[in-house]
């Protein structure tokens, strides 16, 4: 019995290593090509995923305010952080704050909310 549980605790952890070696694309960290993007540019394409949620009516007004204020939060915490230089805590804090504000700006686009601007109701 304790054979069994060894062996499915030692398969559980090396494919949880396997899949968080694998690059996901935008989101956690990583360009489509797998290359780790710096803050900087993470919060660049954020603000471009914002701004395009925007314009092609993904995202509605408040989920956009909601995005940017949450966008805004974490802008000024790195900039508390920056003060003394980052620490990898404190990079690995902000990556993740990132994580989970590009996760809700996908849901948020993805979510059948749209906003419809004066002439472009949906015709049912």
């Amino acid at each position: 019995m304790k054979t069994l549980i060894l062996t499915l605790a030692a398969a559980t952890a090396l494919s949880a290593g396997a899949a968080s070696a694998q690059p996901y694309g935008n989101a956690n960290g990583h360009d489509r090509g797998g290359r780790w993007m710096s803050i900087n540019e993470r919060q660049d394409q954020l603000e471009r995923r914002i701004d395009r949620g925007v314009q092609r009516g993904d995202l509605t007004r408040g989920e956009a305010y909601r995005a940017r204020a949450h966008f805004n939060e974490i802008a000024r915490l790195e900039v508390r952080y920056r003060r003394n230089g980052l620490s990898n805590w404190e990079r690995a804090d902000l990556d993740r704050r990132f994580d989970v504000l590009a996760q809700q700006i996908r849901w948020d686009r993805r979510d059948d909310q749209r906003r419809y601007g004066r002439n472009d109701y949906p015709t049912y």
